[in-house]
């Protein structure tokens, strides 16, 4: 296992949480990062951070759901660094919401913000990584909440899932150029933006343990990367048993126990 250490980063979703935690634990290494999120100044103070650690930065503010800044983003980075070796596809949401209260606009939202976050920068990616020397890595913050339908983040489950079947088709397709991929699964992490949120988080872990894994994750490469422990260890527990038994433990986590 190779520590990441003089390569170009590209970090979506780096203004705060694990996006900007994994950034900060990487910049020691001498790396050339390039992080994006929508907050231009929790981004320049992330950036800042960045370069007085001894590394470079080039931080751009874009919004995600905007496939032409993503994809400028992607430009941008070559034309500051030559190629991109490893990008991180961080941006996402998953709030409460249970299928009794939303309407088919919120469902749609939720799939933008999951979902189409990660194909804007995707495609751009495939393109410019599948054409360069020695390919590159393409890594995605998932859940562990993408590998089961989760009470109260239905179609927050169903974005992650989606978004977890196309990159294991991708995988497949573009091992032959080069181009790797590695889904990130964590449980439920103590972020600012779900502190208040109202969901029972069993096993949460901090966003800086959380960014371990992850950076752990760039570094070894797995297909599939879930943690933590406990958490991943119920995930599949639960997927081995018969669904009326799942069911009602999963109901009951729903209720806080």
């Amino acid at each position: 296992m190779a520590r990441i250490t003089g390569r170009t980063v590209l970090i979506v979703g780096a203004s705060s949480g694990i996006g900007a935690e994994v950034a900060r634990q990487l910049a020691g290494g001498g790396n050339r990062f390039v992080i994006t999120a929508r907050r231009a100044a929790e981004l320049a103070a992330v950036a800042a951070e960045i370069r007085a650690a001894g590394s470079v930065c080039l931080d751009l503010p874009a919004d995600a759901l905007d496939a032409t800044a993503a994809a400028g983003v992607v430009a941008a980075a070559v034309t500051e660094y030559g190629s991109v070796d490893i990008a991180l596809l961080n941006a996402g949401q998953g709030p409460d919401m249970s299928m009794d209260r939303v309407g088919v606009a919120d469902v749609s939202r939720i799939m933008a913000l999951n979902y189409d976050v990660v194909v804007n920068y995707l495609v751009p990616l495939i393109a410019q990584l599948r054409g360069q020397t020695g390919g590159g890595l393409i890594a995605h913050t998932n859940s562990l909440a993408g590998l089961m339908g989760v009470p109260r983040q239905g179609p927050y489950s169903a974005a992650k899932a989606a978004v977890r079947t196309l990159l294991d088709t991708a995988r497949v397709e573009l091992a032959p150029h080069g181009v790797r991929f590695t889904s990130i699964h964590p449980g439920f992490v103590a972020t600012e933006r779900v502190g208040g949120d109202g969901l029972p988080k069993p096993f949460q872990i901090s966003q800086e343990r959380a960014a371990r894994h992850v950076v752990r994750a760039l570094e070894r490469e797995p297909a599939q990367a879930c943690f933590p422990r406990p958490a991943a260890a119920l995930v599949r527990t639960l997927r081995a048993l018969p669904a009326p038994v799942s069911d009602a433990v999963l109901r009951r986590l729903a209720a806080g126990l």
